[in-house]
């Protein structure tokens, strides 16, 4: 018989439906009655007939008819809204669709798998799983050390031995001993205790990061997880059945305890749950609708469930990869800017860099050659002023390798210790099956990700700051010989005039949000945890810094753009032609003032998405194969020729390169 979830007015309805040929309208109705039916009000309606609704699918949000056959219109177990007639949407009305929803309208179940054992997760790696691009299984060696651990946690509960987390309460109660015919229900009442976030739900992308990172730290076997509940947890990953977390509420230490009990609420059955099939429902309806069972916890899983830092991490991991993403495209963007504006090349020089050896800095310049040296890639706009009077270019051109390279080697530094995190045990006690026993210590504790996170805000950030000086010299005349805010007939067009604002602003804010998170701490849990890290904060905030600093170079990437209409005929180098043409497939030129804002995001997308580097890389990658002798090591953060020739398209070979 099928059976369809129904969504009135915040509460989720189980509705049977007997015959096929019923209609839409009729499970409209028949939800509504029972919604009814459940309130001593009979919820503000005088009848059922006074209630005029429309119902639309959870997914996708798509209206239906409500003439048209359920079996028709939908599968069975699906998830649909009834919206009343007249209700007033509250703003704290939780959509059946979280934020970011339209990344997951193409979703496709993946049909790869990537093997976890607790020892060599990448940053990639949790990115890509974040973003559905792998389901997850366990190596035959996780397996077995994970089966160890759990008969370590057996053997202390059958010999009644008293262990903290396992046979006793938690935190300042860590000296009261457990009944043992009270241990499940520790377990369930310690997640359902500190599932006490506040604020909006992770996105799907950051929730699915968090619950595959738990999963690869109880693959490492000291958390005395079973293996039963370990694969039931990763069943639920693969069906992309993702827990309700709030953002906020850790104070990193010990561990993250509220979003990953908020995690581990949704696994047993309790809570929101969200799915790709059901939008937001209850956590117990969404499992069913996948064929799923909640998980039961036994003794110390809930403590195995919620200990550690992943949250933290899981951010850090993101915050890492699109950091390292737009230090990358800020060099050609800077290029782009220093054609504009007429700059030299000479402060690129290799013997200059040579001199003072930073990796970073080495890398930076060595990009700035490839893409502006005249003699490889000829410039009629360099050309034009090749025997101008100018000796030196100002700070936030001549000085890019020295400004940008620091961000290079800060998020090298960075992705060093987050990757150590993210296959590091965090628990607390860790369970130890080669000696049998458990230890308490404090792994658990955030202040590595914390503080290096931090830091990434503080380094990331300038690249920001420098790129808003910039698109102040492109914007005023005196400074860039182009027409005053990029735009002609300047008075009745503003052109770039607010546009140069809102980089201001953003930048603005980023300096009160560069204040490091790490350097507060606050006792909890009655003086027991007595110094923590805000290493949650520190995520955040370095993910949404790292956000402005991508707008703030999108406005820059349009105004060079813009300003090269100035020097039309000229041209600029092959590879920046190249940048200039994938620019202009989504924006066109400004030639009287529009709306503006649909363009920043468009470039802000291409950054994203690492259009700008696709581009320009294989140029970049060509040059370093010509000049390997001066080209020295690699930042950490230099491109992967092979992983290019995997995403982008070839070079023409008869290109002049």
């Amino acid at each position: 018989m099928p059976r369809y979830t129904v969504h009135v007015r915040g509460e989720w309805l189980a509705v049977p439906c007997q015959e096929a040929q019923l209609t839409v309208g009729w499970l409209g109705r028949e939800a509504v009655r029972r919604y009814i039916k459940n309130k001593p009000d009979n919820g503000g309606f005088a009848s059922i007939d006074d209630v005029h609704f429309l119902v639309r699918r959870c997914k996708g949000l798509g209206l239906l008819d409500n003439e048209d056959p359920l079996e028709v219109a939908l599968e069975d177990n699906e998830f649909v809204e009834v919206v009343i007639e007249g209700d007033a949407m509250s703003p704290d009305f939780i959509p059946s669709q979280p934020e970011g929803v339209y990344l997951y309208s193409k979703y496709r179940e993946p049909e790869k798998y990537i093997a976890l054992d607790g020892d060599s997760l990448t940053t990639e790696d949790l990115v890509n799983l974040g973003k559905g691009c792998y389901k997850i299984k366990l190596t035959p060696t996780a397996e077995k050390r994970v089966q160890k651990s759990r008969e370590v946690i057996d053997s202390i509960i059958k010999e009644k031995t008293v262990v903290y987390g396992i046979t006793t309460g938690f935190g300042k109660f860590a000296r009261t001993v457990i009944p043992i015919n009270k241990l499940q229900e520790l377990q369930v009442n310690l997640v359902r205790s500190h599932s006490s976030g506040v604020g909006k739900p992770l996105i799907p992308e950051r929730c699915r990061m968090l619950l595959a990172l738990r999963i690869n730290v109880l693959a490492k076997g000291y958390s005395g997880i079973s293996l039963e509940t370990l694969k039931q947890v990763i069943e639920m990953f693969n069906a992309s059945c993702l827990p309700y977390v709030p953002e906020k509420g850790t104070v990193g230490a010990s561990g993250d305890l509220a979003p990953l009990s908020h995690l581990a609420l949704g696994l047993i059955g309790e809570g929101k749950m969200w799915s790709p099939k059901s939008g937001w429902a209850d956590a117990k309806y969404v499992l069913e609708a996948h064929g799923l069972k909640p998980v039961i916890l036994k003794p110390k899983e809930g403590l195995a469930l919620i200990n550690g830092t992943q949250m933290i991490t899981s951010l850090g991991c993101e915050a890492v990869e699109r950091a390292s993403a737009i230090a990358r495209q800020a060099d050609i963007v800077a290029a782009l800017t220093l054609e504009v504006l007429k700059g030299t090349t000479k402060a690129f020089d290799t013997d200059i860099h040579a001199l003072r050896p930073h990796r970073g800095q080495i890398e930076v310049a060595f990009r700035f050659r490839s893409l502006l040296d005249s003699d490889h890639h000829p410039s009629e706009i360099a050309e034009s002023h090749r025997f101008c009077d100018r000796v030196q270019d100002a700070y936030t051109l001549r000085c890019c390798p020295q400004v940008h390279g620091v961000v290079n080697d800060t998020i090298a530094f960075v992705k060093d210790i987050i990757t150590i995190e993210l296959n590091s045990a965090t628990d607390n006690p860790m369970v130890f099956a080669s000696r049998g026993e458990t230890i308490s210590g404090g792994n658990f504790h955030g202040e590595y990700p914390a503080k290096a996170l931090d830091y990434l805000a503080i380094g990331i950030h300038e690249l920001a700051a420098i790129s808003e000086r910039r698109i102040e010299r492109l914007c005023n005349p005196s400074l860039s010989e182009l027409p005053a805010f990029l735009v002609a007939d300047g008075g009745l067009n503003s052109g770039f005039m607010i546009a140069h604002c809102t980089a201001a602003a953003l930048v603005s804010e980023n300096k009160a949000l560069c204040h490091p998170s790490s350097v507060d701490s606050l006792s909890t849990s009655a003086a027991t945890e007595d110094h923590v890290s805000m290493g949650g904060w520190a995520a955040r905030k370095a993910l949404r810094v790292i956000e402005h600093v991508e707008q703030v170079l999108a406005i820059e990437l349009l105004a060079a753009c813009q300003g090269i209409e100035f020097l039309r005929p000229l041209k600029t180098t092959t590879p920046l032609e190249k940048v200039y043409d994938l620019v202009r497939s989504v924006v066109r030129p400004w030639i009287k003032d529009r709306f503006m804002a649909p363009d920043i995001e468009a470039a802000h997308r291409l950054l994203l998405e690492q259009k700008v580097w696709e581009v320009a890389a294989p140029y970049i990658e060509k040059y370093r194969m010509e000049h390997i002798p001066e080209s020295r090591p690699l930042s950490p953060t230099a491109f992967s020729l092979q992983s290019l020739r995997k995403k982008s398209t070839k070079i023409p070979e008869s290109e002049d390169l």
